[in-house]
């Protein structure tokens, strides 16, 4: 998996966005289950059932859509592809192609390999956070990244060394909602690991706020893509 460095971790928002919601895009929908953002016309034409507040300061028309169970009368349900542990189905599930007909019921998150950090230029603070975060969520990251070169610091922690991207989807660009347990435990572990800062799915925790779960997290302004927008990895900044 090849990420073009613009679209790693950017800075965090301490300052007011007009937030809006990222069309096609993942949310959480009643009892956690796995939703997409979409229109609320779209999501009931094709059979889903949509609530409000879920996509981060949504317009009118765009609601969290879910889909529990599937068109075609099976025991499957619309899932990420990349959360899902069996074989999938297209054109059953509201929004783009990603979001289809899961037939496990397991959750499908991870199963991969350890992972090697690049640890050139790599802060001790963060290849430590690093090494912490992999030992507690085993197979659960695909890949890690610390480093970028030829650029300053003032735009991104990756620059001095100080942030760790845990991408735990199946591929750069591919849509999870793994994150969500591997970003609540580093917050709930934030002092310990000397964490400034979480991102995670468009929302971000910085230290010094109260802890929270990941859906009460502040929203971040939609930078354009899964990846820009926080939706395949963590990305975890560290005090240096």
């Amino acid at each position: 998996m090849h990420l073009r460095p613009s679209l790693l971790a950017l800075l965090p928002a301490t300052l007011s966005f007009s937030v809006r919601a990222a069309v096609n895009e993942p949310c959480l929908g009643a009892s956690g289950v796995a939703g997409v953002c979409v229109d609320a016309a779209a999501c009931t034409r094709a059979g889903g059932t949509s609530i409000v507040g879920a996509c981060p300061k949504d317009p009118d028309n765009i609601r969290c859509c879910t889909k529990p169970a599937c068109s075609n009368g099976s025991a499957g349900n619309c899932r990420w592809t990349s959360d899902c542990a069996g074989s999938s189905v297209t054109g059953q599930c509201p929004g783009p192609s990603a979001m289809q007909c899961c037939n496990s019921a397991a959750t499908g998150f991870g199963g991969y390999a350890k992972p090697t950090l690049g640890k050139y230029g790599c802060l001790d603070v963060a290849i430590q956070g690093s090494d912490t975060v992999l030992a507690r969520w085993p197979g659960r990251v695909k890949t890690v990244y610390c480093i970028r070169e030829n650029c300053s610091c003032e735009t991104s922690d990756h620059c001095c060394g100080g942030a760790i991207d845990f991408m735990c989807s199946d591929d750069g660009g591919d849509a999870t909602l793994s994150g969500i347990e591997i970003a609540e435990w580093v917050m709930n572990n934030a002092a310990s690991q000397n964490v400034k800062y979480i991102i995670f799915g468009q929302r971000i925790w910085e230290s010094y706020e109260a802890v929270a779960s990941w859906s009460k997290w502040r929203g971040m302004e939609d930078r354009g893509d899964i990846t820009a927008n926080h939706w395949d990895h963590v990305h975890v900044s560290y005090n240096y």
